[in-house]
C-alpha cells in the first residue's frame, strides 16, 4: 500500500498539469503499475492522493426533542390516530392545544410542525406507539392487536 502512495503522490502533479491524452497514458500506467480500476485511479489522482475521512458526515437534526414533544401531545389528541390522518389534523388540533395552554412552540418549532410528514411522524412516535400498546384500558384489560381479532379484549 505505501508504494500504491508514493506511486500515486508522484503523478498526481504530472496528472493535474496534462491534457487528456497525457492523462490517458498516465491511467494507463497507473493502472498497469497497481491493479487498480481506471475509475480507481482517476479519484486516487484527482484528490491528491489524500484519504478521505474514516467518519462518513451526518446530516443535523430537523427535528428535536421539542418537536417530538409537541407531536406526542397531538397525537394524544387526536385520540391516538395514525400518522396518515395526524397530518391532516395537525393544523386544527395545532391552534387549539396552543390556545389551551398544553403546548408552546417558538414559530420556527411551529412551523417545522406542520411541516411533517407522515413517515417522519412515525419514525419520531414509534416508541411511543409500542409503549402505547402495552398499556391497560378500561377494566385492566389489554386491547389485542392481532389479524385474527383485531378488537378484541385479553386479561
Amino acid at each position: 500500500m505505501r508504494a500504491k502512495r508514493e506511486i500515486t503522490s508522484a503523478l498526481v502533479e504530472r496528472y493535474r498539469a496534462s491534457g487528456r491524452l497525457e492523462k490517458a497514458r498516465i491511467l494507463d500506467e497507473l493502472c498497469a503499475v497497481t491493479g487498480w480500476h481506471r475509475k480507481h485511479a482517476i479519484r486516487a489522482l484527482s484528490v491528491g492522493g489524500a484519504s478521505r475521512s474514516a467518519v462518513p458526515r451526518r446530516r443535523s437534526r430537523t427535528y428535536g426533542a421539542s418537536i417530538r414533544v409537541a407531536l406526542i401531545a397531538l397525537w394524544d389528541a387526536s385520540d391516538r390516530l395514525c400518522s396518515k390522518r395526524l397530518v391532516a389534523m395537525i393544523p386544527f388540533l395545532l391552534p387549539a392545544l396552543e390556545r389551551h395552554g398544553r403546548l408552546k412552540l417558538s414559530a420556527d418549532e411551529r412551523s417545522k410542525v406542520l411541516k411533517v410528514s407522515a413517515a417522519t411522524i412515525d419514525r419520531l412516535l414509534s416508541d411511543v406507539k409500542i409503549a402505547a400498546r402495552r398499556t391497560p384500558t378500561a377494566g385492566g384489560l389489554f386491547q389485542c392487536r392481532t389479524a385474527a381479532s383485531p378488537g378484541a379484549y385479553i386479561q
